[in-house]
């Protein structure tokens, strides 16, 4: 079967620099790891080590230079990696242990998978902080096989690929480089005859509870990370980690900004203009406050310490109170000959209607109108 393009399999141009390139592969590589293509690893594992083959000779320029002069006969047979022994390391700096260690390669048991979760919150429980008890689904050592992933009467038997080995070494000049089996996946055995019960997994599916602190100052996005709560590892090694990606639910009434609370609310233009006190809502309860005679719409205030505390860390932000002038819709008519009334004491004064006369003195000047 004849390859494809390199730069086709990573969607890039040929003149696509070091820092495009790494962004592509990491797009592709984070897209078809296996772990996030459960319903089908095996053509999500073929189109992975198609991406880790293009990037490991476009990402040596020696290499690359070859390939472009004389295409994939100029850089030989890489066996379908490529080189995969460093492309391993720049996945594990770019993607951290969230896969857990199924790309890594080392010898002994591996760690188990890591796990990610989602749990949405309320504005206020992201704000405050709470506690939550999680349904977490684990991997169990499956009754029918006993965890050896054969049937009954049958065993696994060594990998003919590896022999056993759960490596594939292949010798390129002076160099010797170590990849992962890829017909046993690093385990050193097939089972010919799998487990109807697992599927040849050797696990089953269980659910269990974790108690999740959720610290006050959480916000969208935040993932919490609780060390040994993830799968266990089917070959005796240490368990991986549970990740608790944070939601926050959209609040009626409330915009978080940074650790403050914006909150925008009406009051009446008979408010605005003589003065009031009005109770204001917040995170932490209801409040009072003053209302100056005069207030503009828009005038934003500022209720200190009642804003969301700082993850973490010492403080606490501020709620930012945005007021609202609203003018009524509709008038009665002893409303508007007081009104009326209202404008003809006042007339046009400057000290009723300041902006007015300034915003109309700057278009005079404008239009050298005179008086």
């Amino acid at each position: 079967m004849s390859k494809r393009d390199y730069y086709e399999v990573l969607g890039v141009s040929q003149d696509v620099d070091g820092t495009a390139l790494k962004k592509a592969y990491r797009k592709l590589a984070l897209k078809y790891h296996p772990d996030r293509n459960p319903e089908d690893q095996e053509a999500a594992e073929e189109k992975l080590k198609e991406i880790n083959e293009a990037f490991s000779v476009l990402s040596d320029s020696d290499r690359r230079a070859r390939y472009d002069r004389f295409g994939h006969d100029g850089v030989g047979d890489l066996g379908g990696f490529g080189g995969f022994g460093n492309v391993n390391d720049l996945f594990q700096d770019l993607f951290g242990s969230i896969f857990g260690d199924s790309f890594r390669g080392s010898r002994g048991p591996a760690r188990g998978q890591d796990l990610l979760m989602e749990e949405e919150l309320t504005f206020e429980e992201a704000a405050l902080g709470t506690e939550k008890t999680l349904e977490v689904p684990y991997h169990i050592t499956c009754d029918t096989c006993d965890g050896s992933g054969a049937e009954k009467g049958s065993k696994p038997e060594a990998c003919s690929v590896c022999r056993g080995n759960g490596e594939v070494r292949m010798q390129q000049g002076f160099f010797t480089m170590v990849r992962t089996c890829s017909n046993c996946g690093g385990s050193g055995q097939v089972i010919p005859n799998p487990c109807k019960a697992c599927k040849g997994a050797g696990l089953q599916e269980e659910f269990s509870e974790v108690e999740v602190n959720i610290p006050p100052g959480a916000y969208e996005g935040l993932r919490i990370r609780l060390r040994g709560k993830g799968e266990l590892s089917p070959n005796g090694g240490p368990p991986g980690d549970l990740y608790i990606l944070i939601r926050v639910e959209e609040h009626p009434l409330f915009e978080r900004d940074g650790d403050n609370v914006i909150c925008e609310i009406p009051i009446s233009f008979i408010q605005a203009a003589m003065g009031s006190r009005i109770d204001v809502p917040t995170i932490h309860g209801m409040t009072s406050m003053k209302i100056p005679a005069g207030t503009q719409p828009g005038t934003v205030f500022r209720l200190k310490k009642k804003g969301i505390p700082r993850l973490n860390g010492p403080g606490m932000g501020d709620q930012k109170v945005r007021v609202m002038v609203e003018v009524p819709k509709s008038l009665n008519k002893e409303q508007r000959e007081l009104l009326e009334k209202f404008e003809e004491i006042s007339g046009d004064s400057k000290d009723c209607n300041p902006k007015r006369h300034s915003f109309l003195e700057k278009v005079k000047g404008f239009f050298h109108m005179e008086e």
